[in-house]
């Protein structure tokens, strides 16, 4: 097993990308969007290592030790079982890495690519045992993140002809949050924040939690203050600062404070219309996020009120494994 390897030099903070709102002249703040670097890379590592232990413990692969020659070679194609858009592929080839196998992984598609029922998207030729005694590894990551931008994948294209983009959320698997994040990325979602030091997102706990009730314009107000006394002015300056609200009312008060983004809560479609036209008259510059109980079945409704993002908790809480198998090509051998 291969030593641990520490990406953590620091993190990239708030706001990064810029984009252009539709038929408005405003530039749009975004979060970090996350792609495969040394930083999710050392995640991954640390993931693989619990399931090494989780199969082998500290043992073998006691099954294949006893059928398969020391010295059997082979060849397999890693396919997908039905359609869907893949993620892992770095991944996977990581984990062969990481558990110093004697494997070598030939990718023959990319993430973010559609994948079709039967396609082989890698071939892996070496050690018949090592093969064998990872592959489930490989295949749970592979069909997790596949699955995850398969789902990403399915809200993007509900959602198309209209200028919003879908978000992923914080309700993913623990430990997995960055490599889960990634793959909606894959599938074509935005990633919304990291965690929970990577904005201010000023919820209504938030607002519940102080010695008394705490307005949501208020809040903003404190929290602008805060970050330009106690944070230094090059992470401050960059920081998003989002409010939820769960009425018209709220909204209305809020704006004025000019929030970054407003998440508007649980509301109606009629109520997400009303929201909208209340932002372009008087705060065109604040984005509007829909989120609560959105589904496949919604999501174009949504979309149609003229909001500017839509976050999904679906996309990494509900999304269902691509199925993903492993076929040999050519059968295991032992040299002569």
């Amino acid at each position: 097993m291969m030593m641990m390897r520490t990406a953590y030099g620091g993190c990239r903070i708030g706001i990064i990308d810029k984009q252009a709102r539709k038929g408005v002249d405003v530039a749009m703040s975004d979060f970090h969007q996350i792609e495969w670097d040394d930083l999710l890379a050392d995640d991954c590592r640390q993931i693989v290592r619990l399931a090494v232990r989780e199969d082998l413990d500290r043992w073998q692969d006691w099954t294949t030790v006893a059928l398969v020659a020391h010295d059997a070679r082979g060849t397999a194609a890693v396919v997908v079982r039905e359609d869907g858009v893949l993620a892992g592929l770095p991944a996977a080839e990581l984990v062969l890495d990481e558990m110093n196998v004697a494997v070598q992984f030939v990718p023959q598609a990319v993430d973010g690519q559609s994948v079709r029922a039967g396609q082989t998207v890698a071939l892996i030729e070496g050690a018949t045992r090592d093969m064998l005694t990872c592959e489930r590894i490989v295949l749970n990551m592979l069909g997790r993140l596949s699955g995850i931008a398969t789902t990403a994948h399915r809200f993007v294209e509900a959602v198309g002809g209209h200028a919003v983009g879908i978000y992923d959320t914080r309700k993913t698997t623990p430990g997995w949050r960055r490599l889960e994040k990634y793959a909606a990325h894959c599938g074509g979602a935005r990633n919304h924040r990291t965690g929970l030091f990577d904005a201010i997102l000023i919820k209504d706990n938030h607002l519940a939690a102080g010695a008394g009730p705490l307005a949501a314009a208020s809040a903003v107000r404190r929290a602008k203050e805060y970050l330009a006394a106690h944070v230094p002015s090059d992470i401050a300056r960059d920081m998003i600062v989002e409010v939820e609200v769960d009425s018209l009312e709220q909204l209305s008060d809020v704006l004025p404070e000019a929030p970054d983004i407003v998440l508007l809560d649980n509301m109606s479609l009629g109520e997400l219309r009303r929201a909208v036209e209340i932002r372009n008259a008087s705060a065109g510059d604040v984005q509007l996020e829909a989120s609560g109980g959105v589904s496949l079945d919604t999501v174009a409704e949504i979309a149609a009120t003229g909001v500017d993002r839509i976050s999904v908790g679906a996309l990494t809480r509900s999304a269902v494994a691509l199925d993903i198998g492993l076929d040999w090509i050519r059968r295991p051998q032992t040299p002569a």
